[in-house]
């Protein structure tokens, strides 16, 4: 029932409510006027968000945090077929997982002085960051989502006809869709925080941006709000990728769950 629902939904913001109500309390009556400023009450965090979101500057910094996100992931998506084909043939991952794992332990942040070097102050550093975030998450999953296909479906598909590109096509990357849309969920929460990352040091505009300049100021409620907002946004992100999963790929008990 509607009703009950809605109930049992409150249920689960119990503890939110509470730890937001023992912060407020906190800044207001506790803590003194310069430990109030450093960690403002809620209700100042929501002041805050107030008047970035009506002077359009809260909106144009996520709008580019999600463009840096989105062109990242487009070139990070190279990762799907590199797995396959890594997962496929022997020889071939043989070559490229030595060189795979030299480079995947390395942090985004570490490339981080090598890449304003390489690219300069701006969107192309920023992304190159979020690529390397996003790239290593789905192509692990990748590899090992076409490593652990039911030996007996590509077989059950030669059986039937299927040769080469439609084993591929129709049976490898159906079977392992589930595991690679894994891949992406973590790919691009690790992008995210990649990105914000690489905008602290390397960029005019962007969520970490945001925060930087607004710690800058001692505006430390800017500083939670931009903070918020990546949390936010990384949540809806994610909810996204499965509500779509679940839409296309019914046949997932994973993603289902």
């Amino acid at each position: 029932m509607p009703f009950f629902h809605s109930v049992k939904q409150l249920r689960r913001l119990i503890l939110l409510l509470i730890l937001l109500a023992g912060w407020e309390f906190a800044s207001r009556y506790i803590l003194d006027k310069t430990q109030a400023t450093l960690l403002p009450p809620p209700s100042g965090v929501l002041n805050g968000a107030i008047e970035l979101g009506f002077s359009g500057e809260l909106w144009k910094h996520i709008r580019d945090s999600l463009a840096r996100e989105f062109i990242a992931f487009c070139y990070a998506s190279v990762a799907i077929p590199l797995g396959i084909v890594m997962g496929c043939f022997k020889w071939v991952n043989e070559q490229v997982d030595p060189i795979i794992e030299i480079l995947r332990p390395i942090p985004p942040i570490a490339w981080i002085p090598l890449s304003i070097l390489w690219f300069g102050v701006g969107n192309t550093q920023n992304q190159f960051i979020i690529f390397l975030g996003i790239f290593f998450p789905i192509l692990l999953n990748t590899i090992d989502a076409v490593k652990n296909i039911e030996p007996n479906l590509i077989r059950a598909a030669r059986c039937l006809g299927a040769r080469g590109w439609n084993v591929i096509t129709r049976v490898v990357l159906r079977a392992a869709l589930p595991q690679i849309v894994t891949g992406i969920r973590i790919g691009l929460g690790v992008g995210w925080m990649a990105l914000v990352a690489a905008e602290l040091v390397g960029a005019n505009s962007g969520l970490g941006f945001l925060i930087n300049d607004a710690r800058t100021v001692l505006r430390t409620d800017y500083i939670l709000d931009g903070m918020l907002a990546i949390g936010l946004i990384g949540l809806t992100l994610d909810r996204l990728i499965r509500y779509a999963a679940k839409k296309f790929m019914p046949w997932s008990r994973a993603l289902n769950a």
